[in-house]
């Protein structure tokens, strides 16, 4: 098993137990104990799981968001696919605000080589924009919002984040929710994170939303918008008829990925 195969085994793992022991991980990764040992200090450093005596604990509460080092490791090829097809949707020239999130940021990795200018609301995805291999293309002119960052998520928030914003016309704004519910709409963790993504695709003529199949059962609490506020919507999820007549009530278009 490779490294990152390894990685996405572990952190999988710590999603549904609290907690787990080197011989656990290495049965299930079929590897030593200096590799699993190994693997453990790495996703620490990364802050997807606690180092214990004799293993690893997980960081994820109840009810809670995981870390961003967690949450990046999970439905990687289904994020890199959402991201191509938004990069896909976004017109040489637009003004787009970009969401925070390990989504997001793949998605400001597919938009190197595109003509556009960008906010984008975490570091991650301001360096995903700004870096890469791409020498001597084009990379997006990119807006900074200012305010605070979130310690670990690396993400802008505050009041001056969310001036900032709406003090900004945007073609299009990208928003990465932590939950999507056919009732409810685009929901977060918490009420920061949801003012920023409200500033965010009120301030924009177009809103596209990036969700894996993931986000649709997961759970938040704080409410951004109703689906009647989405023109696109970007997933890998499979939608039953009775799915798709109730994304037909809000004439959201659906590109499944």
């Amino acid at each position: 098993m490779k490294t990152d195969e390894r990685h996405r085994t572990i952190a999988e793992i710590l999603r549904r137990q609290p907690e787990v022991s080197v011989e656990e991980l290495m049965q299930a990764c079929a590897a030593s104990g200096a590799t699993i040992r190994r693997d453990l200090e790495v996703l620490a450093g990364h802050g997807v799981l606690r180092r214990v005596h004799g293993g690893a604990r997980s960081l994820i509460g109840h009810g809670q968001n995981p870390g961003y080092g967690q949450r990046e490791l999970e439905d990687r090829d289904a994020k890199k696919r959402i991201a191509a097809a938004v990069a896909g949707l976004l017109v040489q020239g637009d003004h787009v605000w970009l969401d925070s999130g390990s989504t997001a940021t793949e998605v400001a990795r597919a938009a190197l080589g595109r003509e556009l200018t960008l906010m984008p609301m975490s570091l991650q995805a301001l360096n995903a924009a700004a870096g890469g291999d791409n020498a001597g293309g084009a990379r997006p002119a990119l807006l900074l919002p200012g305010g605070s960052v979130v310690p670990g998520e690396l993400c802008f928030r505050g009041p001056l984040a969310e001036s900032n914003i709406r003090s900004l016309r945007f073609d299009t704004a990208v928003v990465t929710p932590c939950a999507v519910d056919f009732h409810d709409g685009l929901l977060a963790h918490d009420l920061d994170d949801a003012a920023v993504k409200k500033a965010g695709l009120e301030s924009a003529a177009r809103v596209v939303v990036a969700a894996s199949a993931a986000k649709w059962q997961a759970n938040a609490r704080v409410l951004v918008a109703g689906l009647d506020r989405v023109d696109v919507i970007v997933t890998d999820r499979q939608f039953s008829a009775r799915d798709k007549a109730e994304l037909e009530k809000y004439s959201v278009e659906v590109v499944s990925v």
